[in-house]
């Protein structure tokens, strides 16, 4: 293998002057033992899984650069490191604030169908070939940071994607979570070997410390600099990705490329204990952890104080998630097809109707699904209908998806499956924020390798009661922004499959409720309902929390804290001062300047 692929040198690394020339900025006192996992400033501050990347949309604000800017610099770098949970061939969604406008938008750009009616019988489960191109939806991920860019952006397209070239072209250092990853992938990476001589050189993982370059995607990424979304979506780059997708069995075509719609939407939005909460709508993940906090407040759950230690507080949680998680649950797919009555699954007044469930509910026993349409057909009042938030649901519950048929087990990759995702939060000095998730699906996406990048598994989202053309699939992802007034407290999210909206319930909940230290909030241990009577539970719970939760029927089942628990990167706002936290569990930083 080339040493211009893959240096085992003491090299200066690219990263390192990246973080350098940004002005790590770090606590006065008592950092986390941790490098970068928290910083303080009173101007900028990005936080991100990977820290080429926080440093890369750090350096963009230090030029002048806005949130905007510093997202699209960020995600474009993470393309390039973070490449087995994200990258060119991913799908996502994106928050954003702009203070100034005092105005939210939400950005939605996941995997998506394209217009052959064959994606209405394509049946992804049924594919257990390491590379699945029929999993691979039409990718969103470069569209919606173009057009973000291009509606909010200061900076040319070439200034915000300079670090991620430079990343690409000169290389990065591999950290832990790629050298994991990239060995729990063998069978998929050994499949294609273009992607086998990056990521198993000489038949060999990826190891922490390594340098990796991708001069294929670098040559990529200089064309989308050059000539913008054209380049991705039309001509040479869009025939190659389309001819190898259709190699794969998928039936995409450059049309699907050229017509992929961005759909700029409302928020979420709900008022929360003195807060406006704004997250992703439908079909993506944003009502879940509205409507768990909601339940929280409802339930009157701040005076059993921290889940770490009494054990009320946590039944509670768990309690909450999963009634939210029931509601929530019962609607899916594209809403432009089918009905998600979101605007009343997120109301405080429908919380107030389902907390009894709440407080009722125990190991033994499935929460009783609510009745939201009500709730939906309420106009809100307030912050939220200032912020003009998401209205309500199109159809009616005749319209409503059937529930989804249990997935076939088995994959090889099983323990990794839902870990596939990254987050990052931005906000700069003008406090405008950006919040945003973006995934390949599972690792390294459907395994489909070309032009320097993997396309996604999003079509895999979609099954027998939501599949069509022309459809977005739905996703657990949230990005969020929270709101004091008009100013941002908060920009959170998290990456981990079904782990997302119980790290952002439980993150927003310790922080904003409990009012514990953003670091705190984070590197705190977590909860997750599971199936069954079943609880997941990280270690650091004081005993009595383990025997509550016995004591309420549920069984806790030992998980080492890791990625599959979410990651979670996000900026609290507190008397000026910025506050980035990037989880422990991953690989991340916090940097501000």
């Amino acid at each position: 293998m080339s040493n211009s692929i893959v240096s085992r040198s003491r090299a200066l690394l690219l990263g390192t002057v990246l973080l350098a020339a940004c002005g790590l900025q770090q606590p006065a006192a008592s950092p986390p033992p941790m490098y970068a996992k928290r910083a303080e400033s009173t101007r900028g501050m990005v936080t991100a899984s990977h820290a080429d990347a926080a440093a890369a949309g750090a350096s963009v604000l230090q030029q002048g650069g806005n949130a905007i800017d510093a997202a699209v610099a960020t995600a474009f770098a993470l393309a390039v490191v973070d490449v087995s949970q994200t990258g060119l061939g991913a799908g996502g969604g994106m928050l954003v604030w702009r203070h100034g406008e005092k105005h939210a938008d939400a950005l939605e750009f996941y995997s998506r169908t394209g217009a052959d009616p064959d994606w209405a019988r394509i049946d992804t489960a049924s594919v257990r070939s390491p590379i699945n191109g029929r999993a691979a939806g039409i990718p969103g991920a470069v569209a919606g940071l173009l057009e973000a860019h291009g509606k909010w952006g200061k900076l040319t397209r070439a200034q915000v994607m300079a670090p991620a070239i430079a990343l690409a072209r000169d290389g990065f250092i591999v950290s832990p979570l790629l050298a994991r990853t990239s060995e729990a992938s063998r069978a998929k990476l050994t499949a294609d070997s273009a992607a086998a001589a990056l990521f198993l050189p000489g038949g060999i993982a990826l190891r922490p410390g390594e340098r990796l370059v991708q001069p294929l995607l670098a040559k990529t990424l200089e064309a989308i600099a050059r000539d913008g979304r054209a380049a991705f979506y039309e001509g040479p780059i869009a025939e190659r990705t389309v001819a190898r997708m259709r190699s794969f069995g998928s039936p995409a075509t450059v049309a699907d490329f050229k017509g992929y719609p961005v759909a700029v939407e409302r928020p979420l939005c709900t008022t929360w204990m003195g807060y406006t909460l704004l997250s992703a709508p439908p079909p993506l993940g944003g009502a879940t952890p509205l409507a768990a906090l909601n339940l929280l407040a409802a339930g009157n759950s701040v005076p059993l104080g921290s889940p770490t230690t009494q054990g009320a507080a946590a039944v509670q949680v768990v309690n909450a998630i999963r009634v939210a998680e029931g509601d929530v649950g019962r609607f899916r797919g594209d809403p432009a097809y089918y009905a998600v009555p979101s605007r009343g699954l997120i109301s405080p007044a429908f919380a107030a109707k389902r907390v009894n469930a709440m407080t009722a509910l125990d190991g033994g026993g499935a929460p009783a699904p609510g009745d939201p349409w009500a709730d939906d057909a309420v106009a809100p009042s307030g912050a939220c209908a200032a912020l003009d938030g998401w209205g309500a649901s199109a159809f009616g519950p005749e319209k409503v998806a059937a529930p989804r048929a249990p997935r076939p087990g088995g994959d090889d990759e099983s323990a990794w499956a839902g870990s596939n995702t990254t987050h990052f939060s931005v906000v700069d000095s003008d406090r405008n924020a950006v919040s945003m998730t973006f995934t390949v699906g599972v690792l390294f996406g459907s395994g489909v390798y070309v032009n320097g990048f993997f396309l996604n598994s999003g079509a895999a989202n979609l099954d027998a009661s939501t599949r069509g053309p022309n459809r977005y699939a739905s996703s657990t992802i949230n990005p969020t922004i929270i709101l004091k007034g008009n100013d941002v407290r908060m920009v959170v999210g998290a990456a981990g499959s079904q782990y997302i909206p119980t790290a952002t319930t439980q993150v927003a909940w310790r922080h904003l409720a409990l009012g514990e230290d953003p670091w705190l909030a984070i590197a705190s241990p977590r909860l997750q309902p599971a199936q069954g009577r079943q609880v997941e539970v990280e270690a650091g719970f004081a005993p009595e929390v383990y025997a509550a939760l016995r004591a309420k029927g549920y069984y806790p089942l030992s998980r080492v804290g890791d990625i599959m628990f979410g990651g979670v990167h996000a900026i609290a706002v507190m008397k000026g001062t910025l506050i980035g936290v990037a989880d422990p569990r991953r690989d991340g930083a916090a940097i501000g300047w």
